[in-house]
């Protein structure tokens, strides 16, 4: 009879692999990011997933949570009923922020 620990079981991976196309500029950027993080490849790439999800999802921006009260550095809406109007409040907020873009231009 085999013992149990004896018994060949199969390998489990990390994860599901993915196959990119790199220009010459990014292959650089990715070499330089391993070496100055001391990481894999793939954890510098898991790594700058993780911090554009988190970029995207902040609430700062994204004007619906904004409009809910989850960031409290927008400009108050005055006497505007933001239930009825929230269309308007959202496109004058999103064209204030273009505006602070350009003028930082």
């Amino acid at each position: 009879m085999t013992d149990y620990h004896d018994t060949p079981r199969p390998r489990r991976r990390a994860g599901e692999p993915a196959q990119v196309y790199l220009t010459e500029a990014d292959q650089a950027r990715l070499e330089r990011l391993t070496e100055q993080l001391g990481a894999s490849k793939s954890e510098v790439l898991r790594r700058g997933l993780e911090a554009l999800e988190l970029q995207h999802m902040s609430p700062v921006a994204h004007p619906a949570l904004r409009l809910v009260g989850l960031v409290h550095d927008i400009e108050p809406c005055g006497e505007v009923d933001v239930a009825r109007a929230h269309d308007q409040v959202l496109a004058d907020d999103e064209a204030r922020s273009w505006q602070s873009q350009s003028d930082g231009a």
